[in-house]
């Protein structure tokens, strides 16, 4: 059974259409990718996935459970959680206590106090930020920081939507680098929203290409970086 499987959604904001009929699964422990262009509706599945709009028609099941119906919190709760496109830090605080909203659904000191490390081990630039204001940091930086705190939630499930935007070519790749070493640490599904779809494609286990809010094309990401559809619509080539 797949850790999330999306079965017919469509989204209307408004009478304005932003996906439809959309089916997409993401199996435990796999990175997932969905790319498209600006626009297509990406954003808009993730909002979907954590109920932040309400899916008009279909259903979204995670660990076998319908969750389309919950609340927010409830989808938190139930192990997702969204590194949102943005970063949406909040600057005037430190790193680390950034890091710590993002443990807010977790009660044990203890499991807190060893994502932490975790998370310094995987990020060591912020080891030595963690009493700098995240307003401060580079862009990449606050990415590792929205990672981090999405990752303090202890979710089965983390959503990366547009971790490498707006980033210079070595902080993508080490974005990159980050997304692979965390999914190889095991038990953990990623979803990745990404307008980068050469970087996406190489890191996922599996595709789809979304387009104007449906879904036209899926497979095996090394598949799909070969696909003329995709090289000549997404790679430029």
């Amino acid at each position: 059974m797949p850790a999330l499987e999306v079965r017919s959604i469509s989204v209307f904001y408004g009478h304005v259409g932003a996906l439809h009929d959309v089916s997409l699964d993401v199996p435990e422990s796999s990175v997932v990718a969905l790319i498209g262009s600006n626009g297509a509706g990406k954003t808009t599945m993730m909002r979907a996935i954590t109920n932040l709009v309400r899916v008009s028609t279909g259903e979204i099941r995670f660990g076998g459970k319908r969750i389309d119906h919950l609340r927010p919190s409830q989808v938190a709760e139930m192990g997702i959680a969204l590194s949102p496109e943005g970063r949406r830090l909040f600057p005037r605080m430190t790193v680390l206590d950034n890091l710590l909203v993002g443990a807010h659904c977790v009660r044990d000191q203890g499991v807190i106090k060893e994502s932490i490390e975790r998370i310094f081990r995987h990020f060591p630039r912020l080891a030595e930020r963690r009493r700098q204001l995240a307003g401060s940091l580079s862009g990449g930086e606050q990415q590792m920081v929205a990672i981090g705190r999405a990752l303090m939630a202890q979710p089965k499930l983390l959503l990366l939507d547009e971790p490498s935007l707006g980033l210079a070519p070595k902080m993508v790749e080490e974005i990159a680098r980050i997304v692979t070493e965390i999914s190889r640490a095991g038990g953990l599904s990623i979803l990745l929203v990404e307008q980068n779809a050469r970087m996406a494609l190489k890191l996922c286990d599996f595709a789809y290409v979304l387009e104007r809010g449906r879904i036209v094309l899926s497979g095996p990401g090394s598949e799909l970086l070969a696909s003329e559809f995709v090289q000549r619509a997404y790679l430029g080539v």
